[in-house]
C-alpha cells in the first residue's frame, strides 16, 4: 500500500496516505460498515496537498473525485451492509447553498447502494456561531436586516445500504445496553413512569434505576432500558448529541490551516457502530482525521481500518488510538467484575 506510515495492530490498521491509493488494496466485500465525514467541498481546506479533496477548484471537480471513492466503498462493502456518511449543506464558490446530502445519495445509488434514511443532528446556534464565527448567525443582523440571517444548519448522517442480502444479521439479543448521548430520559417518559409507578424519580434517578435493574436483563421485550434508549436512537432528529464529546484535535492543527470544525462527535459514531455492526466486525473510514472513526469501533469491540492523508492528523490519531485500547480494556474489566460480583451473590 502506498502510505508514508502505517500502524497495524490486532485491533486496527491505520495508514498515512491517500485513500485512493490505499482503498484499492482492500479485498472485495471485506468491510462490514463504513462511517466517515468527507471533506465538505468549498467549506474548509484541510491541507495544502493537491490530492486533498477539499482543494478541488469546483463542485464538479469535487464530485468527480468523490465518485471514485464511492466506487471503492461499494466494492469493499459486503452486500446488505451499511455506509454512513456525515455531511451538511454547504456553499459553493458562488456563495449559493448546495444540497451536498443529495449528491451523496445520488452517487451512492449510482454505484449499488440504496438510500436507507437520513438522521438530522441538531446543533445549538450559539455554539455554532462561537465555533465558526459565521456572521449570518449574529443577533445584530436581526436589528439591521433579518433577510441576511441564516439558521444554524444541522449536520446529517446519510445511511445507505449496499444492495444484496446481508449474510450476517446485526443482532442485539438482550436489546441495547449502553446509551451514547446527553439526556436519555425524555420528560414525557419520566412523567409516565412516575404516574404508573407512583414514584417521584428525577431524570437522573430513573436512569440510574434502569441501569441497575435492566442492564443485564435477558428478555429484550421487557428490557425498559433498551426500549428507552431506542426511543432516542429511532428519532429522525438526534438532539441529544454532546457537541464537545470529541477526541483531542487542537495539537494537529498547522499554522496554514483554515478554521476547521472539530471532529465528528463520538456519540454519533458510537451509535452508528452499535446499530450497524456486530462485535468483532470490521469498520472502515477513508478520512480518518484524528482517529475518531477508528477509536469508536475499537473501543466498542470491533476492528477498524483508517486512512488519513494529512501528516499532523495521522500523528494525533496515533496518540488518540492508544486510548482506544485502554477504553476497550477498561470495559472488559468492568464487565468481568460485574459478572464476578453476581456469581459471588448467588
Amino acid at each position: 500500500m502506498k502510505a508514508k506510515d502505517q500502524i497495524v495492530t490486532s485491533n486496527y490498521a491505520i495508514y498515512n496516505g491517500d485513500c485512493m491509493d490505499v482503498l484499492p488494496k482492500i479485498p472485495n466485500e471485506s468491510i462490514d460498515l463504513s462511517v466517515y465525514s468527507p471533506p465538505f467541498a468549498g467549506l474548509y481546506n484541510y491541507s495544502s496537498s493537491e490530492r486533498d479533496f477539499s482543494n478541488c477548484e469546483s463542485k464538479e471537480q469535487f464530485l468527480e473525485q468523490y465518485e471514485y471513492l464511492v466506487e471503492q466503498i461499494a466494492r469493499v462493502t459486503k452486500p446488505g451492509r451499511i455506509t454512513a456518511v456525515h455531511c451538511t449543506d454547504v456553499f459553493d464558490n458562488s456563495c449559493r447553498l448546495w444540497d451536498f446530502p443529495h449528491e451523496i445519495i445520488r452517487l451512492h445509488e449510482k454505484h449499488g447502494f440504496q438510500y436507507r434514511n437520513r438522521i438530522t443532528i441538531w446543533k445549538e446556534p450559539l455554539k455554532v456561531r462561537m465555533r465558526t464565527m459565521v456572521k449570518s448567525l449574529m443577533h445584530k443582523l436581526i436589528v439591521e436586516d433579518s433577510t441576511q440571517c441564516f439558521t444554524a444548519m444541522p449536520d446529517y448522517m446519510i445511511v445507505m445500504t449496499k444492495r444484496g442480502d446481508n449474510a450476517v444479521p446485526v443482532t442485539h439479543p438482550c436489546g441495547l445496553k449502553q446509551y451514547f448521548g446527553e439526556t436519555p430520559i425524555l420528560p414525557n417518559i419520566l412523567r409516565a413512569w412516575n404516574n404508573a409507578n407512583e414514584s417521584r424519580f428525577t431524570e437522573d434517578e430513573l436512569w440510574e434505576y434502569l441501569n441497575r435493574n435492566f442492564h443485564d436483563h435477558e428478555d429484550p421485550k421487557s428490557n425498559k432500558l433498551s426500549h428507552y434508549i431506542w426511543q432516542r436512537y429511532a428519532s429522525s432528529v438526534w438532539d441529544d448529541i454532546r457537541i464537545d464529546n470529541v477526541l483531542p484535535f487542537r495539537d494537529s492543527r498547522e499554522e496554514d490551516d483554515e478554521k476547521h470544525v472539530h471532529p465528528l462527535q463520538l456519540d454519533v459514531i458510537d451509535r452508528i457502530v452499535e446499530l450497524y455492526s456486530n462485535p468483532g466486525e470490521t469498520v472502515l473510514t477513508p478520512f480518518m482525521g484524528v482517529g475518531s472513526e477508528v477509536y469508536s469501533p475499537v473501543s466498542l469491540g470491533r476492528k477498524a481500518i483508517g486512512i488519513e492523508l494529512k501528516d499532523s492528523y495521522f500523528k494525533q490519531a496515533r496518540i488518540n488510538l492508544d486510548m482506544a485500547d485502554k477504553r476497550f480494556s477498561e470495559k472488559k474489566v468492568h464487565q468481568e467484575v460485574m459478572f464476578s460480583d453476581e456469581e459471588g451473590a448467588m
